[in-house]
């Protein structure tokens, strides 16, 4: 659960089958008082435009939708005799974008797509805000998310500094006989100044995984696979031969793969 403010009303956001679902009644209050946010939101029910677009809703994200008994209330809104609630709308159609809760954080609570719609209902400002709000919520989740990864790879990598791991991953020096092969493609020259295989020969000692050899790289390998792809298009710019390239890249990519476990060991240990 998490909050966001609009227009200095407080409006619940719920996860549900991690989907977002907004509260409508937190939204109604900020048009009325607490004891008429169900009048609101069922006012706002029982107008045709809001079933139809549930209805379109409910056809694009719920299998289980009832068409049929929509299609009946959808005949009736805008009559003046016509009322709906939200829990009735549910139970009559299997809707899913509309939920209602009870307890401590009860309410009806929808799909945040169907929430920004029913701001309109509040007014134009507040629907405006609401999406601002929405979305800024939504990005910083994003960085505490990317934190909290980081965090976690770091924790499983702690071990990385022993000797025995950094020797499996710190390239391998090519012999003198793997430099005399020339290797007509050129990412193979990276392949094999970083990984020390080419592409073929990856394949073939791996014949049971999809992808290639780049796929399974770890993070220090890519960054060290993108820093040699520059360097290499400058070295074939100075018509530096393809032997003399690979050797070089070779040195390079040990030399920053080197760098960047230190880089990493430090700080795993502060």
């Amino acid at each position: 659960m998490a909050k966001i403010k609009v227009e200095n009303t407080d409006i619940t956001v719920i996860s549900v089958q991690e989907k977002d679902y907004i509260s409508l009644t937190d939204m109604a209050n900020a048009k009325e008082s607490e004891s008429r946010a169900a009048d609101i939101i069922k006012n706002w029910l029982r107008t045709r435009y809001a079933i139809e677009f549930l209805s379109v809703w409910e056809q694009i994200n719920n299998p289980d939708f009832k068409v049929v008994e929509s299609d009946h209330f959808k005949m009736q809104a805008g009559l003046p005799n016509f009322v709906i609630s939200a829990s009735e709308w549910i139970l009559k159609t299997k809707a899913v974008g509309i939920i209602v809760k009870k307890g401590k954080y009860g309410g009806t609570y929808a799909h945040k797509d169907i929430a920004f719609e029913f701001g309109s209902a509040i007014s134009v400002s507040f629907k405006m805000y609401l999406i601002t709000e929405f979305q800024r919520l939504k990005e910083e989740e994003q960085k505490l998310l990317g934190w909290s990864a980081k965090r976690e790879l770091a924790k499983l990598n702690y071990h990385i500094h022993t000797d025995a791991i950094k020797q499996n991953l710190i390239p391998i020096e090519l012999t003198p006989a793997q430099t005399a092969i020339v290797y007509a493609s050129e990412a193979d020259v990276l392949n094999m100044a970083l990984f020390g295989m080419t592409a073929k020969q990856w394949r073939e000692a791996n014949p049971d995984l999809k992808g290639n050899m780049r796929d399974y790289a770890n993070i220090n390998e890519l960054i060290c696979l993108a820093n040699m792809e520059n360097l290499n298009a400058v070295f074939i710019q100075e018509q530096m031969p393809q032997k003399q390239r690979l050797i070089k890249l070779n040195q390079i990519a040990i030399q920053q793969i080197k760098v960047l476990l230190e880089v990493e060991n430090r700080k795993l240990l502060k």
